[in-house]
């Protein structure tokens, strides 16, 4: 099993980290058995998995439960609970509290949150705690309502520049990784280059320290992929097939057949 001690110190050259996203436990195993490196229970989950429009009203509640089903099914894999909107920033002692809980309640090994400058000292509060975290930046689902959109991050220099000693601040600060979200590739390298703690990109390019990609578009369920993605299978498609064989065999009562059902003699029963 992989520990954040080894992520931290991982050698780019040795080979790239992979990292996916998971929320249930059937997931999480095929995941971990696949042998991925880290498992982020994503506050992603509210678009893929509860039918929310946004991440923003995924809860903490949710987060747990979520994280819980995850660890249960994950033997090798380093899991890490996201901190999902308003359960950080505000007071950084309900917010080490909350963290403490991922770990202490759901089993994670870390905790990951949308970064910034409000998050630095909350980083290093985390750490000092015994909390290890992973910082994020560029794009921030998180910030929708101020950005106004979810499009690439990063691409004039102040916010390239924002990027790049934010990033040398949480590793300051005690960061084991990095997360780098829908950002130029040249960007990316920079960072990457300019820090020692691992970077994983999501839509990043190839020079970073690993890859990582959101399940559902890996696997092909729902019906948008973005970009910077790429869909392994259609998932979608053989779940649906499957539920329409399903149904033609029930109205045509193919369903249940000898071999799906008993039939007992019972005393006293006619």
């Amino acid at each position: 099993m992989p520990t954040v001690a080894d992520i931290r110190s991982h050698d780019d050259a040795d080979r790239p980290l992979t990292f996916l996203t998971a929320y249930d436990a059937p997931t999480a195993a095929a995941v971990d058995e696949a042998g991925v490196d880290m498992i982020l229970v994503g506050d992603s989950v509210g678009n893929t998995m509860l039918g929310y429009d946004s991440t923003l009203p995924v809860t903490v509640e949710e987060i747990l439960s979520h994280t819980g089903a995850v660890t249960r099914a994950t033997e090798d894999a380093l899991v890490i609970a996201d901190m999902p909107f308003m359960s950080y920033g505000a007071d950084p002692n309900d917010a080490i509290e909350t963290a403490g809980r991922m770990l202490k309640e759901a089993g994670a090994q870390a905790v990951k949150h949308e970064s910034g400058p409000n998050t630095i000292e909350l980083t290093k509060r985390l750490v000092q705690n015994g909390i290890p975290v992973m910082a994020h930046l560029g794009l921030s689902p998180q910030k929708v309502n101020e950005t106004g959109d979810l499009t690439r991050r990063a691409t004039e220099s102040d916010e390239a520049d924002e990027i790049l000693e934010l990033a040398k601040a949480h590793e300051a600060a005690g960061a084991f990784a990095l997360l780098l979200e829908h950002i130029p590739a040249n960007v990316a390298k920079h960072v990457t280059d300019a820090i020692d703690i691992p970077t994983i990109g999501i839509g990043a390019g190839p020079k970073v320290s690993g890859q990582g990609l959101i399940i559902t578009d890996v696997l092909g369920v729902g019906d948008w992929v973005p970009p910077f993605a790429k869909q392994y299978a259609d998932v979608q498609s053989e779940m649906e097939a499957g539920i329409e064989a399903y149904m033609e065999d029930v109205k045509s009562g193919s369903f249940p057949a000898e071999d799906h059902y008993v039939q007992a003699e019972i005393d006293g029963w006619e």
